[in-house]
């Protein structure tokens, strides 16, 4: 008896699980009609598996439905109980079983169980006859045997306790006959047992009581009142007892439903007779028909619902005008077929929105409830979701479908969907619904920010101001909220930077870029002659978990200003320089100077030669040198360009022992900058200027044309040498003179190989082996080569810059086809003039037309500027005279 005891709730699990197998994971509950509130239905949170805590955690609730269910679960104990009054035949009329299916949802993860709740029948309604009193009138002479139908009771309750039997008070006159056409359907008789005399009983009353089957069984009754009629003692007989009938429900009214027909065996007035309508199944549809009184068509005047009535039962009178008059009585029986006028509905009974970007496909997004009222092939739904991506439907159980996710989602390209789930019956022509489902798309952060451009190109002009906008730059995220607000910054740890001397500084000791706006500034004041092109990243981080970034190149040219004077080199053989270099406008210092020339010496001969060198670059480094005293036309000048001082003229003994020439040197900048050097030259004999060439040339290494250079050490200091020389040379034999002679020989010598190479062709230095040769553009729109590259294009004695600089001319095209040329050109040769930088070499692949737009340009040396075709440059046919 333990065992048992133990074993029994084991063995009731075990049968749950099985029934729960069996039925494909449906719960099923049985609860008779009328319950009281609270009343336990089910332990349904146990039933379906879940743990204690569970419901209230996981939200066991029940979906809502179309009409009310009058059930709930509890939220403790995960119970479902009874909630408010349950009607069996509210709710589900004559129909048997009694079943609502209910859907049962739990989330984390969500869930959708179908529970089918039974309501079973109790023996609530008592049998109910249409009236309290019936009147019948039955002829005198009617035989023992003739029947007179009753119109029995109904009873709301469906099976045993719909189950009707009949019985009539004690009279030995009449007796009751009850006829089953069907298990639903009895048909009732009065039958005439024994010969009427109105005489002795004129009016008969009798009690008609109807029990249903229940227990205990209820009861109803009828009072039947007989009036016992003379005379008239043949009724009117129909052909058919009963009549069978189909019609759609969608029939019209005034469609003809049937004809009956009756005869009446007597004659005259007791021959005629009329039809009438004496009552319908069910009641209170009676007035849905009407006869005509004389030719028996029946015809429907109300509207046919097969979902509310698929029977219909009439029953039929003819009575003659006999005295007492007398009646036959028949039945139409109507059956309504179905037809499709019920569309499907659709209910979104459960949504998760909104669903993230990254959801993974078969995520459950909705939970969707189909129905349809009609019934066989009308009643089977069919659903579809439009548009048929990214979404889909799983049919999960008869009329439940879930909305799921078919594919990856990109809220970038769509941020909300507006899905339609649409439903059609099998029914022909078929009825549709659809139901519309709003589907937002919530952001994750799957795009790194963008920059419009890989690389930025920034020019900036030396000695800025510290805190001057340089550029702003601007990365694009798609992304929303925090994914998509980028904050900025300059990419550290070896990414850009400048080297400086001898060490390194990172980018970020010269720029900064503002975090939100992505501004550009600098730091501190640049300078081209220390940096002439910054390199670096700028980083782009968006705020999202984990942040995306994107890099972008910033080149920063800075463009040189004129900020360098003229700085003057020392001679030759490394004597100190000249004097102090200073404004052109400030009154110049001055550097002494020396030089020897011959009396008789010819105009051309060169003297001396001052040399300088500017830091800056481009036009702000191109010098030119002026003789600034003596004035007017003195005995020397200077070269333009070179800094070669040579005689104007002869030299003649007018022009004095010594000459001080003051020369300034100029850049082209805006404002100019400039330097002063002041230079003695002494006028000596022939014979004693070769002895101080010589001298000076044995001293150091002097310049191309051998003019001797010292820095300056006083008139006196000159003349007394002179005096010394000349004395020595007086007493120089005939050998010294031959010696001198030689040396003059091959000085000569090498003044022509020297003029020789000077007016060679140079196609070599133009298109030559080598590293390619970079041309750079200043603000001035010139191309200057810098000694800082690696090929020389000049050649200048001393260790002065060879800068080669072309400047166009700027011509306009010449008219023609070649200014109607429609091929695309490149902007930067052909839009304005040389404002790029590129490399020599590739001026060969420079477009055919660049010529017909620059037929000219300037070719500036250290001497003069010649022009030349562009041409010449190209095919390195020009000799450059430098």
């Amino acid at each position: 008896m333990a065992m048992c005891v133990c074993w029994g709730p084991v063995v009731r699990v075990l049968v749950l699980q099985a029934a729960w197998a069996l039925g494909g994971g449906q719960v099923r509950y049985s609860v008779p009609e009328e319950a009281k509130a609270g009343t336990v239905v089910g332990r349904l949170a146990q039933d379906l598996g879940l743990e204690a805590g569970e419901p209230e955690a996981r939200r066991l609730r029940l979906a809502a439905q179309g009409r009310r269910a009058s059930v709930e679960v509890s939220g403790a104990s995960g119970a479902l109980v009874v909630s408010s009054r349950l009607d069996r035949e509210e709710l589900c009329g004559k129909s048997a079983p009694c079943a609502l299916r209910l859907e049962v949802l739990v989330e984390r993860p969500l869930r959708v169980f179908h529970v089918e709740l039974e309501v079973t029948d109790i023996n609530d309604n008592a049998p109910l006859f249409p009236a309290a009193r019936k009147n019948l009138s039955i002829a005198e002479l009617s035989l023992p045997g003739s029947r007179f139908p009753l119109e029995g009771a109904s009873d709301a309750d469906i099976g045993a306790n719909a189950q009707l039997s009949y019985t009539l008070s004690p009279t030995e006159h009449f007796m009751l006959d009850v006829k089953s056409s069907d298990e639903n359907r009895k048909s009732l008789f009065l039958v005439l047992a024994k010969p009427l005399d109105r005489e002795t009983v004129p009016v008969h009353r009798l009690v008609l009581t109807a029990s249903d089957g229940g227990r205990p069984p209820l009861t109803g009754t009828m009072e039947l009142v007989i009036s016992v009629l003379d005379a008239n003692d043949n009724a009117p007989q129909f052909n058919q007892s009963v009549y069978k009938v189909q019609l759609p429900e969608s029939a019209a009214e005034g469609t003809l439903v049937v004809r009956v027909s009756a005869t009446d065996l007597d004659e005259g007035l007791n021959k005629q007779f009329s039809y009438s309508i004496v009552s319908s199944v069910p009641a209170g549809k009676r007035d849905m028909f009407t006869i005509d009184r004389k030719t028996g068509e029946i015809r429907l005047v109300g509207a046919l619902d097969f979902e509310d009535n698929i029977f219909h039962e009439i029953q039929i009178e003819a009575a003659d005008r006999g005295t007492p008059p007398l009646s036959g009585h028949c039945s139409v029986e109507l059956e309504v077929v179905d037809v499709n006028d019920n569309a499907p509905e659709v209910w979104v009974t459960s949504l998760s929105v909104p669903v993230p970007e990254d959801a993974a496909v078969g995520t459950v997004v909705a939970l969707l409830s189909v129905s349809d009222r009609d019934s066989g092939a009308n009643g089977r739904v069919r659903c579809a979701v439009w548009p048929a991506a990214p979404f889909g439907l799983v049919a999960t159980f008869a009329g439940s479908y879930s909305l799921v996710l078919r594919e990856a989602l990109d809220r970038e390209r769509v941020p909300e969907y507006e899905v339609e789930v649409r439903a059609e019956d099998g029914g022909a022509p078929p009825l549709r619904a659809s139901r519309g489902v709003r589907v937002p798309v919530s952001d994750v952060n799957d795009n790194a920010p963008a920059f419009a451009q890989a690389v930025y190109t920034v020019l900036a002009r030396e000695n800025n101001a510290a805190g001057a906008e340089l550029a702003r730059l601007w990365a694009r995220d798609p992304d929303e909220a925090g994914n998509g607000r980028v904050s900025y910054s300059v990419a550290e740890g070896g990414v850009g930077g400048a080297a400086v001397g001898a060490g390194w500084r990172p980018a970020s000791s010269y720029v900064s870029v503002d975090a939100e706006s992505g501004r550009l500034w600098a730091l501190q004041p640049l300078d081209y002659e220390e940096l002439q092109v910054l390199q670096f990243e700028v980083r782009a981080v968006d705020a999202g978990e984990p942040p995306l970034c994107g890099n972008a190149t910033v080149q920063l040219f800075v463009v040189d200003e004129n900020d360098n004077a003229p700085a003057l080199l020392p001679p030759a053989g490394g004597g100190p320089g000249p004097g102090s270099a200073g404004e052109a406008a400030s009154g110049p210092g001055s550097g002494a100077l020396w030089a020897w020339a011959a009396w008789g010496a010819p105009a051309g001969q060169v003297v001396a030669k001052i040399r300088a060198v500017d830091a800056d670059s481009g036009y702000n480094a191109w010098l030119r040198y002026e003789l600034w005293e003596p004035r007017g036309k003195g005995p020397f000048r200077v070269g333009l360009y070179s800094g070669e001082v040579s005689t104007a003229r002869a030299l003649e003994e007018a022009d004095g022992p010594r000459q001080r020439l003051v020369i300034v040197v100029r850049d082209h900048g805006e404002p100019s900058r400039s330097a002063t050097a002041t230079l003695s030259v002494s006028l000596v004999e022939g014979a004693e200027a070769a002895l101080a060439a010589a001298g000076s040339s044995s001293s150091s290494s002097s310049s191309s044309s051998g003019a001797g250079l010292r820095p300056g050490a006083g008139a006196e200091g000159g003349a007394a040498a002179a005096a010394a020389t000349a004395t020595a040379t007086a007493t120089t034999n005939v050998w010294l003179v031959v010696a001198i002679c030689a040396v003059s020989s091959l000085f000569l010598l090498a003044v022509v190989l020297y003029g020789a190479s000077r007016w060679a062709p140079r196609a070599a230095v133009l298109s030559g082996p080598g590293p390619a040769t970079l041309v750079c553009a200043s603000e001035v729109g010139s191309w200057s080569y810098s000694q800082r590259q690696s090929r020389s294009l000049c050649v200048a004695d001393g260790a002065g810059k060879s800068d080669l600089m072309v400047f166009s001319p700027n011509f306009p095209p010449p008219p023609g086809p070649a200014a109607k040329e429609t091929q695309p050109e490149p902007p930067a040769l052909l839009d304005t003039p040389f404002n790029t930088c590129m490399s020599i070499d590739s001026l060969m692949e420079v477009p055919e037309n660049f010529f017909s737009k620059n037929p000219k340009i300037v070719l500036y040396t250290r001497r003069k500027p010649v022009p030349i075709a562009i041409r010449d440059i190209l095919t390195a046919s020009l000799q450059l005279d430098v």
